[in-house]
């Protein structure tokens, strides 16, 4: 920061000068820009502003009124002070009519009691503005190296304002145009505190400039956009007025999210980050009072607290690329069933899970039951969704508060790995939708049902990895066709001689009998819990 008038007079070359404020002392943290020694009257004109002049009055006119003149224009101009040099115009003190024209107009106004060097003074406070300067200037080249940095690494909205937050130890907050948190940066502050209220508080600061201090508030707006097209605010809460640089670190960080957003091809919009991060959050334990969570799901629009909530999974029934297309595919059904959820008037946090599944935190209305809810997400989303592309939508058990939101989502997503294995239509799965597959899949990691598939199946599947043989889908087909053989051959595309055959060569491997039902019931359930272990789906 520039010195003030106060620091000047602090300085040990003016100090030897004795210097005394005569007018203007409230005004005494008016910032210096510069040093300027005239003696002519009409010194005006020469200035541009912020500059402290020092004279000794030799030039200066006799009329009172002509020296109150003088002090206006100087004012005018916005002169940061004038000090004065007694002993050679002016001896023991100036002119009552300068003094309270300086008073008048407010400009800081010091004489010297004492000859002083004007060389000295100027050479000293010069040498502590260029100081200044150069550290704005160091600065400045610090955070653009930073800002540079993360834009060229393509770094999140949260990373930006983590960055924010850690030059500036002041929280951070982005905003879209509709006054909802995309992200936070709370630097060490309570998050409920910065949050409450959120929308209202900020749409009392409206500043008319792209960047300003709004000094009611505290707040330090800069807008976010770019090509013409501004999509939110960047907001650096602040406990006194912002330094230069903070200014230059708002508007620097404004530039970065602006062009990561402009950089964003295949990935999901700012909207679907910031819900994808409290979902993630609340499923990983990252934040550390369910109030949070609240709070900050409440600045995007979602409010959590005193609802029934119900977590959803949604995945494509095909498997997604891990490239940009399917980035961009999973993307899209995120923006889906985000419009889903608004057609249907159901607020909701929706954001992308992983690679495969997009991710849903339904409240409902205590009086509100689950079902016609996840009903109208399903039709409006199929509606929404392109033609062809089909996914199945699996929920969770609905559940209380926010702490037991991750069971209902692991829920969710079991349910979801079962459905999209052999989806059958409906709008949407729940566990008893699944049965026994349902149950296989909760049971998958327990070693008893692992030993029982491989020992109603073990030698089949050596017998098909020896060979490069098919017998485990002909004995898939036979079963899911209720043990009729006419049909099975038909969907197994063989002629009957040729699939009765293949039965008879399965029932020598696995020694057993397919006309027995239990026997065939058995291997049926090997078979559901062999697809329960594999990871990967059709």
């Amino acid at each position: 920061m520039l010195p003030t008038v106060a620091d000047v007079l602090a300085l040990e070359t003016v100090r030897r000068g004795n210097p005394r404020v005569v007018a203007g002392a409230d005004r005494l943290d008016t910032r210096v820009r510069w040093v300027h020694v005239g003696e002519i009257a009409d010194i005006a004109h020469l200035l541009r502003g912020g500059e402290l002049v020092l004279t000794t009055g030799v030039a200066l006119p006799e009329d009172p009124d002509k020296l109150a003149d003088y002090i206006g224009e100087l004012a005018a101009v916005g002169a940061s002070g004038l000090i004065v040099e007694l002993g050679r115009r002016f001896v023991r003190e100036l002119p009552r009519s300068v003094v309270k024209a300086a008073e008048e107009h407010g400009l800081p106004l010091i004489v010297l009691a004492r000859e002083t060097p004007f060389v000295q003074i100027t050479e000293s406070v010069h040498a502590r503005i260029i100081d200044i300067q150069l550290e704005e200037l160091r600065a400045s080249e610090q955070l653009h190296e930073v800002f540079t940095e993360l834009s060229v690494e393509g770094a999140s909205p949260a990373e930006v304002l983590a960055q924010v937050a850690r030059l500036s130890n002041r929280p951070v907050l982005l905003e879209n145009l509709a006054h909802q948190v995309l992200a936070c940066e709370s630097a060490g502050r309570d998050i409920g505190a910065l949050l409450a209220g959120w929308e209202t508080r900020s749409r009392a600061v409206s500043p008319a400039e792209r960047t300003a201090f709004d000094p009611a508030s505290g707040w330090l707006v800069t807008t976010v956009g770019a090509r013409g097209q501004d999509w939110g605010r960047l907001i650096l809460l602040c406990d006194a007025p912002p330094t230069p640089r903070d200014l230059v670190l708002a508007e620097r960080a404004a530039t970065t999210l602006a062009l990561g957003r402009l950089l964003e091809r295949h990935q999901e919009s700012l909207e679907r980050q910031a819900h994808g991060t409290i979902i993630t959050g609340i499923l990983t334990h990252a934040y550390s009072d369910p109030d949070e969570a609240a709070a900050r799901a409440r600045a995007v629009g979602v409010p959590l607290t005193g609802r029934k909530l119900i977590s959803v999974v949604i995945r494509p029934t095909e498997p997604v690329e891990q490239a940009l297309d399917g980035q961009a595919q999973l993307g899209e059904l995120a923006e889906a069933t985000a419009a889903a959820c608004r057609d249907a008037r159901l607020p909701a946090l929706v954001g992308a899970l992983d690679q495969d599944r997009v991710g849903v935190l339904l409240p409902l209305p205590p009086r509100t039951t689950a079902e016609p809810a996840l009903t109208a997400l399903a039709e409006r989303l199929r509606l929404l969704w392109k033609p062809g592309i089909a996914f199945v939508l699996a929920a969770g058990s609905v559940v209380e508060s926010i702490k037991d939101v991750r069971r209902s989502f692991l829920e969710a997503e079991q349910v979801a790995d079962v459905a999209v294995r052999q989806p059958d239509g409906r709008p949407y799965y729940r566990l008893p939708d699944l049965r026994l597959r349902g149950l296989l899949h909760l049971l998958r990691d327990d070693a008893r049902l692992q030993t029982f598939a491989e020992r109603e199946l073990g030698p089949l599947l050596a017998h098909d990895a020896q060979r490069g043989g098919d017998l485990t889908r002909i004995l898939r087909v036979y079963l899911d066709a209720g043990r009729n053989k006419a049909v099975a051959a038909q969907k197994a595309h063989l002629s009957r001689p040729a699939f009765y055959d293949r039965l008879r060569r399965l029932e020598r491997i696995l020694d057993t009998d397919l006309d027995d039902v239990e026997s065939c019931l058995s291997l049926h359930v090997a078979l559901l819990a062999l697809e329960s272990f594999r990871r990967e789906t059709r």
